[in-house]
């Protein structure tokens, strides 16, 4: 039987990483790193669009609200519920979030700018926002111009069900709000809600 001597002398090679096992980590960490902050930067934008997304929802359940509450109290009469080019008030086509002149409805002829006030500046409608202390009603609060977001209230006549005949006591009323996401390269964003009114309350 034979013995084998282990030998106690240090090996002449050393072993460790090489250069192209380095490059390689690196560039896997390099990639996780861009991917790290894309990831970052789209939940920025995600947070932003949020935001405007809330004030688009807002802003047209306001219209659709305004509109069945003037015909709830009878401010209007069933025919008045239209667009112009149909005899009715409502504007035809987008306009900007204006205040409602002195009938109280958004998207009539009678709307007018906003006047100035606090941080926001005379114009379309403005929402005023906590600054940097955090909190709302303090002198660091900040204006949010809502001057890239249009507002359209469209009228439409709804069928019988012949699918030929207008039905004379029902309407269809569709508020869209529409803006241009901001710090973006101007790609529109829609937010729609549609309903129908009688002429019955």
């Amino acid at each position: 039987m034979t013995q084998r001597r282990s030998s106690s002398e240090p090996s002449s090679q050393q072993r460790g990483f090489t250069i192209i096992e380095t490059m390689i980590a690196i560039a896997i960490m390099g990639v996780g790193m861009v991917t790290l902050i894309a990831a970052f930067g789209a939940a920025v934008g995600a947070t932003q669009n949020a935001q405007e997304n809330l004030i688009a929802r807002q802003k047209t359940l306001q219209a659709m609200e305004s509109v069945y509450t003037a015909r709830n109290t009878q401010q209007l009469a069933f025919s008045q519920i239209a667009n112009i080019s149909s005899g009715g008030i409502f504007t035809n086509g987008a306009t900007q979030l204006l205040y409602a002149g002195p009938d109280g409805l958004v998207n009539t002829a009678d709307d007018t700018t906003y006047p100035a006030s606090g941080p926001c500046a005379a114009g379309p409608e403005c929402v005023v926002l906590p600054g940097p202390d955090g909190i709302l009603g303090t002198g660091d609060d900040v204006g949010m111009s809502l001057g890239n977001f249009r507002r359209q209230i469209q009228i439409n006549s709804v069928l019988e069900s012949d699918g030929v005949t207008v039905d004379p006591n029902l309407k269809q009323i569709v508020v869209t709000v529409t803006w241009a996401q901001t710090g973006s390269a101007a790609v529109p964003h829609t937010y729609s809600v549609s309903g129908l009114i009688s002429a019955f309350r």
